[in-house]
């Protein structure tokens, strides 16, 4: 196998693991989807934002798109990071949280089995039309890896779950962050913060 197949097999595990992790953090929260979970979101209003880190795939897979203009997850959420507004984001979250109907765990498992099916079939140099510019998904896959993981992170401690995070999508995951601080220029803040020494206020590689 050479190096571009094993890193897009790679890829695929985390992806996969980081979603079957959300289906299963997703289960545990029947009947409490009304509580609140992350800033004004409920737990249903965050599990239909994170379940967008699968239907996005769908979606952008499904444009027509012919030119590579983001190379890389770490110039992905450079660009996001300008076009983002964050009552757009949580007004969307909370309209997919309400899409996902009368069972949002069983909603949540068919999107999850939908779209690791799609990406298993799928060619690593497909062009997904992203709102930051058109990207291969070997590309963009990661930074669906990293919203999905990150997401159930807060899933399961508003649940007070254990953050079991899968390891390959935990792997890939922390990678991105120690890139985006990297480039960033956060990288000595994100050190010490890791090694208990503390972290300044508001601090994000976002």
């Amino acid at each position: 196998m050479d190096d571009d197949r094993r890193e897009w097999v790679r890829t695929r595990e985390a992806f996969t693991r980081a979603a079957g992790w959300f289906v299963e953090t997703t289960a545990g929260a029947a009947g409490r989807w009304d509580e609140p979970a992350l800033g004004e979101w409920t737990v249903r209003d965050l599990v239909g934002h994170t379940g967008r880190a699968l239907s996005t795939v769908q979606r952008y897979l499904g444009e027509p798109v012919d030119t590579v203009e983001v190379r890389s997850p770490v110039e992905y959420f450079r660009r996001v990071r300008v076009l983002g507004d964050p009552a757009e984001v949580a007004r969307r979250g909370r309209e997919a949280g309400t899409a996902l109907g009368a069972d949002p765990a069983g909603a949540v498992a068919r999107l999850a089995g939908e779209v690791t099916t799609l990406v298993d079939g799928a060619d690593p140099d497909a062009l997904a039309a992203t709102p930051a510019g058109g990207m291969r998904l070997a590309d963009y896959l990661p930074t669906r890896t990293f919203e999905l993981t990150v997401h159930t992170c807060d899933l399961a401690a508003a649940l007070g779950r254990p953050l079991d995070v899968p390891e390959a999508a935990a792997a890939e995951s922390l990678s991105l962050i120690g890139s985006l601080a990297v480039q960033g220029a956060r990288a000595g803040a994100l050190l010490r913060g890791a090694t208990g020494r503390g972290l300044p206020s508001g601090f994000t590689v976002l």
